[in-house]
């Protein structure tokens, strides 16, 4: 499977309703920003990261895409994913202008390209290559439904509408103020019962202080986890925080690195892992995080920032994922979508990873990549 050729490409999928927001973003659209990788024998694979569809952004990566990353795939063998994901990963090169941010996020797309065509080639669903099925079903989790752009009734009324719906669990944006996030949890925990796991997401936003008189008020409402409750690098403050709350820290999806995951493993910082395909290097670097996480006996929850195409994957492979974030905003544009059926992701069929864009979403939401 000699490679041909890189092509970049990008897609800006509109959001449920008009507009979300959470404690620190507000956007209307999705960017699905990717590259298709194509052998000399026709057969195609494609990957994609996630981003808030800013144009010029978006642009950025597919040019790094396109001059930094492709020149070093053209004549090489999809086959040999890991040596490729080395050979990207530690270029010393592209080391030297970006370890993170731009470099990763293109790297992500890459490698989950050469993925979905080294299952494609074999006839197989991801799930196959990555250690076949460990487990009969992934409950999901719907995110969807709790943004902080949502006024307070019509957040219950979503939670109750999940719950019928089959979710058995929610997950709500919190990071406004801790009145009045403390006021929407008990609400929310008071419509949908306690059997329904219910999680809370701050996207970075609080300080420590305000995290911890969050939590003495939350712990009453039993909750599953606190994500991202603090800014994303600061491995003492979730520490401080763990140490301080029942309640769990859950974390990962700002991480881009397997060691930016192992200071938070070594400091007891974390009890929930949220490793994100679209962001780190791809599914080779985060499988990485998963078995480490597994080691240290910590589950792991994959983010959806791609929205769970390829994490529905790897949550059936792997035996440290337990759980997966519902956002369907993205999941029509592509051939073989993640569905959720009785609150469970349905097991892939098909061959590859389910990154397979629709000719309709080409139609509809390609941008140009320069």
């Amino acid at each position: 499977m000699k490679i041909k050729s890189v092509q970049p490409f990008i897609l800006h999928v509109p959001v449920t309703g008009s507009q979300i927001a959470d404690s620190t973003h507000s956007i209307t659209h999705w960017g699905v920003v990717g590259a298709q990788v194509e052998t000399e024998d026709g057969l195609k694979g494609y990957g994609f990261t996630g981003t808030h569809a800013h144009l010029p952004g978006d642009q950025l990566i597919t040019r790094c895409i396109e001059t930094c990353h492709a020149p070093l795939l053209v004549g090489e063998d999809a086959n040999d994913v890991h040596r490729l994901w080395l050979k990207l990963a530690r270029n010393p090169a592209l080391q030297w202008i970006g370890r993170a941010g731009i470099t990763t996020l293109s790297l992500a797309a890459i490698d989950i390209a050469l993925w979905d065509l080294k299952a494609t080639a074999a006839g197989v669903p991801l799930w196959k290559l990555l250690g076949g099925q460990v487990r009969q079903k992934v409950r999901a989790y719907n995110t969807d439904i709790g943004w902080l752009s949502i006024a307070d009734d019509k957040l219950v009324e979503g939670a109750r509408r999940a719950v019928d719906e089959g979710f058995t669990g929610i997950k709500i944006k919190v990071g406004s103020s801790v009145d009045r996030d403390l006021r929407r949890l008990e609400a929310v925990r008071k419509a949908i019962g306690p059997e329904v796991t219910l999680a809370v997401d701050g996207n970075g936003k609080w300080s420590l202080a305000d995290c911890l008189r969050f939590c003495r008020g939350a712990e009453a409402s039993d909750v599953f986890w606190f994500e991202e409750p603090l800014w994303y690098d600061d491995v003492k403050g979730h520490a401080q925080l763990a140490r301080a709350t029942r309640i769990p820290v859950a974390l990962g999806e700002q991480l881009y690195t397997a060691d930016a995951f192992s200071e938070f493993f070594a400091q007891q910082a974390i009890h929930w892992v949220q490793p994100d395909v679209t962001r780190m290097g791809g599914i080779t670097e985060v499988l990485q995080v998963c078995e480490a996480a597994h080691a240290f006996r910590l589950p792991v929850a994959p983010h959806a920032g791609d929205m769970s195409q390829v994490h529905v994957h790897l949550s059936y492979a792997h035996p440290a994922c337990e759980v997966l974030e519902y956002i369907p905003w993205i999941k029509a544009c592509f051939t073989d979508p993640a569905e959720v059926v009785d609150g469970h992701f349905a097991l892939p069929q098909e061959p590859g990873a389910g990154t397979t864009p629709t000719s309709d979403a080409w139609q509809k939401y390609r941008q140009a990549t320069a």
